[in-house]
């Protein structure tokens, strides 16, 4: 039998495939989570991680462990939020998400207003890593979070937009484009588009990421990232351009890159999306807080 540690150290380590955030997000050291996953494995009598200096892994073992455990265990969340909806109270734990610092504000203000009126149920907040987008919600990882629109999913609610902010281009120092004040959409066609690789929807990409200017022009597609880290180096190289939200300048200000106000773009829609299958007293009140703040 399994105890109540066990099992999230590993669903959560098979998540972050990391010890250290691990140990974080369950409060604990990182020498008990290696602990405990080694105890874990003298239990089954195999290995579950592939453990390097440079990364941890699952091995196969893992994998069908991980299957099997986390849809078990996405079972019993679902009988315990059942159980906490119909007695009409509000505790426990609320695990938020933001894709951008931000939105990650923003989460912090509505997190603080929702405690105040909840002060029994605690808010968790994470950042939203830019490869996977909507991972962390079907895992579970997350109850709610503010992401980049279009989100159109079956098993994803489209919730409240929460703000739209005007879109920008980043470009290296030295590049032509960092001369003038404003670029339009027109001037992507001009150079390399460095754009996102992970589990990202494709209309997603397309809204983003276009492989044509309004004017039908081609946009050349440069290297893929799949962090936000990377896409601001690849940029500074002279490999390519990217577009973001111009208030990411506030953000990421660096002498070797500018950001470019794009005069003709739509603005980036941010919004709230939640698994549709677990929404709750919890996730309604806290759309709630952050609703009445965004306004």
């Amino acid at each position: 039998m399994l105890e109540r540690l066990e099992l999230e150290a590993f669903l959560t380590l098979a998540e972050e495939l990391h010890f250290g955030r691990t140990a974080e997000r369950l409060h604990v050291s990182t020498g008990r989570i290696s602990q405990t996953i080694k105890k874990l494995e003298r239990q089954i009598g195999a290995p579950l991680f592939e453990r390097t200096s440079r990364k941890v892994a699952l091995t196969a073992i893992g994998r069908q462990l991980h299957e099997d455990l986390r849809q078990a265990h996405q079972q019993m969340e679902a009988g315990l939020e059942r159980a906490v909806n119909m007695a009409g109270s509000i505790h426990g734990t609320l695990r938020v998400g933001y894709s951008a610092p931000w939105n990650g504000n923003l989460m912090i203000k509505a997190a603080d207003a929702f405690h105040s009126r909840h002060p029994e149920c605690d808010v968790h907040i994470r950042e939203v890593q830019l490869h996977d987008p909507l991972g962390p919600l079907r895992t579970g990882a997350l109850d709610l979070q503010i992401s980049e629109f279009p989100i159109d999913e079956p098993d994803i609610v489209a919730g409240p937009v929460v703000s739209h902010e005007p879109r920008a281009l980043i470009v290296p120092a030295d590049h032509p484009l960092a001369r003038r004040d404003s670029v339009s959409l027109e001037d992507l066609a001009s150079t390399p588009l460095v754009t996102i690789a992970g589990a990202i929807p494709q209309y997603w990409l397309d809204q983003h990421y276009p492989h044509h200017t309004p004017a039908g022009r081609p946009i050349t597609h440069g290297p893929a990232a799949t962090y936000w880290q990377e896409v601001l180096s690849l940029v500074a190289l002279g490999k390519g351009v990217s577009p973001t939200c111009f208030r990411a300048a506030q953000y990421y200000s660096r002498s070797d890159l500018v950001f470019l106000p794009i005069s003709d773009a739509p603005p980036i829609v941010y919004g709230l999306v939640w698994p549709s299958d677990r929404e709750n007293s919890r996730t309604r009140a806290f759309v709630q807080s952050l609703s009445e703040l965004t306004g």
